[in-house]
């Protein structure tokens, strides 16, 4: 029994196309570090299988085209947080009702209505940026949107595309928005955006020149990319007036959606939320918790949720009561008001 014989990857280059018959077209492929040959598709391979600039399988003999290779990927491009759909629904967020339409108008309709932007003649919005206090729910709401289109979800982190080398972090970003245009329908969230998109300027010893080139990369796949096509990218961050004026304006973002902390009507609904899953007592007065809770953010409200359900495992209680989620209150808003910086953010604006 013989065993086959290993492919060796080539990129085809170009496709000399017969106009008599489909299947006797030439193929010019480069086999890097030695030459470039014109050749024939193997008996198992289709011709619509092939494109040019595509990576191929050659037989090392005949050098025949016997395999169809996916593009080239960095490992650590695909490592990055891809949900191809995430299991956050709109049910799941709380005291953002007027930051979710907008984020439906620039995401949901462009990907479910398009035909609507194409009966007025307009290009939808290609991005969005998503500004506020830490814990106010930027990121659970990308992830609902995500969600309500079946789109993949890919969450990136700014620093991660801080790379030390020279044009690391703007191959990232060109593989990343390779990888999306595979998908059938995309959404990019850079989180944290502020890492490598702050405003330029000459420091005199260059340190910052990378994150530049890295910024200047993403702003050009920004100008790239068809508006009404498959990919729509989010920007998240917490200091919106340290960004580039370049990458601010309208065409490569042009909806700016603030998150400002909940309301008192927006505390209650978040708690229920956070309840809903939970053992809990019936007629808990969530109004009255949510006045204990002043000038507090969703992911401030969700952590006295857990408190008032630890509270209750240490009496060895199955279900969680008032009592406890008041004591979570003076534990989690009132002890930790020393370390809150929510009032420090506030300034950006």
């Amino acid at each position: 029994m013989s065993e086959e014989q290993p492919l060796q990857v080539a990129r085809c280059t170009k496709i000399i196309q017969d106009e008599k018959d489909t299947e006797k077209s030439k193929y010019v492929i480069n086999v890097k570090q030695i030459a470039k040959f014109v050749v024939n598709l193997g008996e198992r391979v289709s011709p619509t299988d092939i494109e040019e600039g595509m990576r191929v399988g050659v037989d090392r003999n005949k050098y025949q085209i016997l395999l169809p290779l996916p593009p080239k990927i960095d490992a650590s491009v695909t490592m990055m947080t891809v949900e191809e759909k995430p299991d956050v629904t709109y049910g799941d967020v709380g005291g953002c009702k007027e930051q979710v339409e907008k984020l439906r108008e620039v995401v949901e309709m462009p990907l479910l209505s398009p035909e609507r932007f194409v009966n007025l003649g307009i290009d939808p919005p290609k991005g969005a940026l998503l500004y506020g206090p830490p814990g106010t729910g930027k990121t659970l709401c990308a992830r609902a949107v995500a969600n309500r289109t079946d789109a993949t979800f890919i969450r990136v982190i700014g620093s991660e595309l801080v790379q030390k080398y020279v044009g690391e972090g703007a191959r990232m970003v060109r593989e990343l928005f390779e990888m999306a245009r595979t998908k059938k329908a995309c959404i990019i969230f850079f989180d944290e955006i502020d890492a490598v998109g702050g405003a330029r300027f000459d420091d005199g010893a260059g340190g910052d020149n990378e994150v530049q080139r890295t910024m200047l990369e993403l702003i050009t796949q920004l100008d790239g990319f068809d508006a009404r096509g498959n990919i729509k990218v989010m920007f998240a961050t917490n200091r919106p007036s340290t960004l580039d004026p370049a990458l601010m304006r309208p065409g490569r973002i042009d909806r700016k959606i603030e998150f400002s902390l909940p309301d008192l009507e927006g505390r209650a609904n978040i708690l229920r939320i956070h309840a809903k899953s939970m053992s809990v007592e019936r007629d808990i007065r969530w109004e009255l918790i949510s006045r204990l809770c002043p000038n507090s953010t969703g992911a401030e409200l969700r952590s006295v949720c857990t408190e008032a359900g630890m509270f209750a495992i240490r009496a060895r209680r199955k279900v969680a009561t008032e009592k406890d989620f008041l004591s979570a209150v003076d534990k989690v808003i009132k002890g930790n008001l020393k370390f809150n910086s929510t009032a420090t953010y506030m300034q950006y604006n």
